[in-house]
């Protein structure tokens, strides 16, 4: 399957009491395929990844992987610290029919290229499926690059890069050295800003609940209305504003149940939404 087009990256809701809610995860994922989404990238940090079980992440993969029942692709996300553990999760994906999985590099340590190279072939070896680098550096603190991705490539199958950066500079540089790659972009609000430099598509958090301004968005940048992208944009813009104040994941769960999935909180420390937050979050509704 191509990855291609608007692929949201999943909230994992919850029920009141932090159990995993996989009937949400189930009534979510057919919302968004009757949207017409390109796709799923399933426990990824929009999915809470790190703060779920192992068991829990590999449950929710196959509850996605189940209900999109070869309709679309699915991305699982296997990132974890420890490569044995990102191994295990990466042979799961493979076994319940996952199409591709991802992985953040290992973070904490500040390990050497040359280590974090390896911890993607761990992973590859482990899964047998294309591969998806994850780059976020404003969490990981690791920065994939035009000069570095080359030797993960050299003994990987690299289909990708999730790419969650400002740094279109970088992006285009990626472009050119490798016109074959499949860049997705990773940041909502510069979705507009990375299509001219040619990614095929994007994974997003606010995909969840307004997947289609980003088709609007695409479909008009693809159709020379620049204008009408631009001022899509812009009214994405003013959701994720809001959003971000009240924390992304949260809003968004706040949203969802506000729509009939009943998404619950975020895992601790996440904080709950204070009355201030949802004030805030019920103009959103409007806005959507």
């Amino acid at each position: 399957m191509k990855f291609e087009g608007i692929i949201p990256a999943l909230i994992t809701p919850l029920n009141d009491d932090y159990s995993v809610n996989y009937d949400s995860v189930r009534a979510l994922t057919n919302r968004l395929i009757d949207k017409g989404v390109n796709g799923f990238y399933v426990c990824g940090s929009t999915g809470e990844s790190f703060l779920l079980e192992k068991e829990e992440r590999m449950k929710v993969l196959e509850t996605v992987v189940e209900e999109t029942a070869g309709r679309v692709p699915v991305i699982a996300h296997v990132g974890d610290i420890w490569a044995d553990r990102a191994a295990e999760l990466a042979a799961h994906a493979a076994k319940v029919g996952a199409n591709a999985v991802s992985a953040v590099p290992p973070f904490y340590f500040k390990f050497t290229f040359d280590e974090i190279a390896e911890y993607y072939k761990i992973i590859q070896n482990a899964a047998g499926l294309p591969l998806i680098v994850y780059n976020v550096p404003v969490l990981s603190g690791v920065s994939v690059t035009s000069d570095n991705i080359g030797q993960i490539m050299a003994s990987c199958d690299v289909e990708g890069i999730k790419f969650t950066s400002n740094d279109m500079f970088e992006l285009s540089k990626i472009r050119a050295a490798y016109p074959d790659l499949c860049l997705l972009n990773g940041f909502d609000e510069i979705f507009i800003n990375a299509l001219p430099v040619g990614i095929q598509g994007a994974i997003g958090s606010t995909y969840n609940i307004m997947s289609d301004k980003f088709f609007t968005i695409l479909n008009g940048f693809n159709a020379g209305d620049l204008d009408a992208a631009r001022e899509m944009q812009k009214k994405a813009n003013e959701i994720i504003n809001i959003l971000i104040k009240t924390d992304v994941k949260s809003g968004i769960k706040y949203l969802l149940t506000k729509t009939g999935i009943p998404c619950g909180p975020c895992r601790r420390p996440f904080a709950a939404l204070t009355k201030e937050k949802t004030d805030m979050l019920d103009k959103v509704l409007e806005l959507l």
